[in-house]
């Protein structure tokens, strides 16, 4: 926002074509003055930036026609090389997201395709292990992150909390405020069941984790228009049907493309007179 308010001064046009404060970054980064603007030199690179043509066109004419005020070599190589740590800090921070996903997909996928990366791995720092988050009841999950609000309203007497890092996920804000609590509850429920089974399955596969965000939405649709979901063991056998049908077929071609490169393997076999003559193994 502080780069966007300088460059703004100079280039007060860009503000209103580019909304993205990290591509708004990087386009002060390439284009500098604007005065130097030219089609040559920076239509590939905003092409590439922005991924729109249409923009990048708007963004070379408006540079030839703006109404900001001059800049000095001095102000400019500052807004300059502020440009450049935001769009490095925006970049890091993808590579971040992208490394915690990946460890999260590795670790716990049902949980991250349940509640997504950030909370499952709060709520997995918190527990301290994948193994002890799915050894702790609903009720404790429910409420993982808000231990100083219980112990107060327990000596208080007061109300209890209904949440504690599960509000961060969609679900909880999503929900009108006479169902957070009973969302967080069944959410709660939800997170420990796909806790379980990352931690004590042997097969990869995020479909439990799909079946149980089903579950979710199917519980708001309820609370909100009263269409009755179907039942948790119906879904959950339909799903373990799913994935032993899918190791199956896994298996089998795995053992079919074993097969057939064990036909094309050659290999010598050396004759009476001290010869050698490929063969293939059948």
């Amino acid at each position: 926002m502080r780069v966007r308010e300088w460059y703004s001064w100079h280039f007060p046009e860009l503000i209103k074509i580019v909304n993205d404060n990290k591509l708004y970054a990087r386009c002060v980064r390439l284009l500098q003055n604007r005065k130097g603007v030219t089609r040559e030199q920076h239509y590939a690179g905003l092409v590439e930036i922005l991924g729109d043509e249409q923009k990048t066109d708007l963004i070379l004419q408006a540079a030839k026609t703006s109404m900001g005020y001059d800049i000095s070599d001095f102000d400019m190589k500052n807004i300059s090389t502020f440009a450049e740590r935001v769009a490095n800090l925006a970049q890091y921070r993808e590579d971040l997201a992208n490394y915690l996903h990946k460890k999260m997909m590795d670790i716990s996928p049902n949980l991250t395709t349940l509640v997504g990366d950030i909370v499952g791995a709060r709520l997995i720092n918190r527990a301290g292990s994948l193994i002890s988050l799915a050894k702790y009841p609903a009720s404790t999950v429910q409420i993982l992150g808000a231990e100083k609000a219980l112990f107060r309203a327990l000596k208080n007497r007061s109300q209890t909390p209904k949440y504690g890092l599960i509000y961060n996920s969609s679900y909880i804000t999503k929900a009108k405020a006479k169902d957070k609590g009973r969302i967080s509850r069944f959410l709660a429920n939800k997170c420990v069941i796909a806790s379980r089974i990352d931690a004590f399955s042997d097969s990869y596969t995020t479909k439990f984790g799909e079946a149980l965000r089903q579950q979710v939405l199917d519980r708001m649709k309820f609370l909100e228009s009263g269409d009755i979901p179907a039942k948790n063991i119906e879904i959950m056998h339909s799903v373990v049907e799913a994935v032993k049908k899918e190791q199956t077929d896994n298996d089998e071609a795995k053992k079919d493309t074993e097969m057939s490169e064990a036909k094309e393997i050659p290999f010598t076999e050396e004759l009476p007179s001290g010869g050698t003559q490929d063969r293939k193994k059948t």
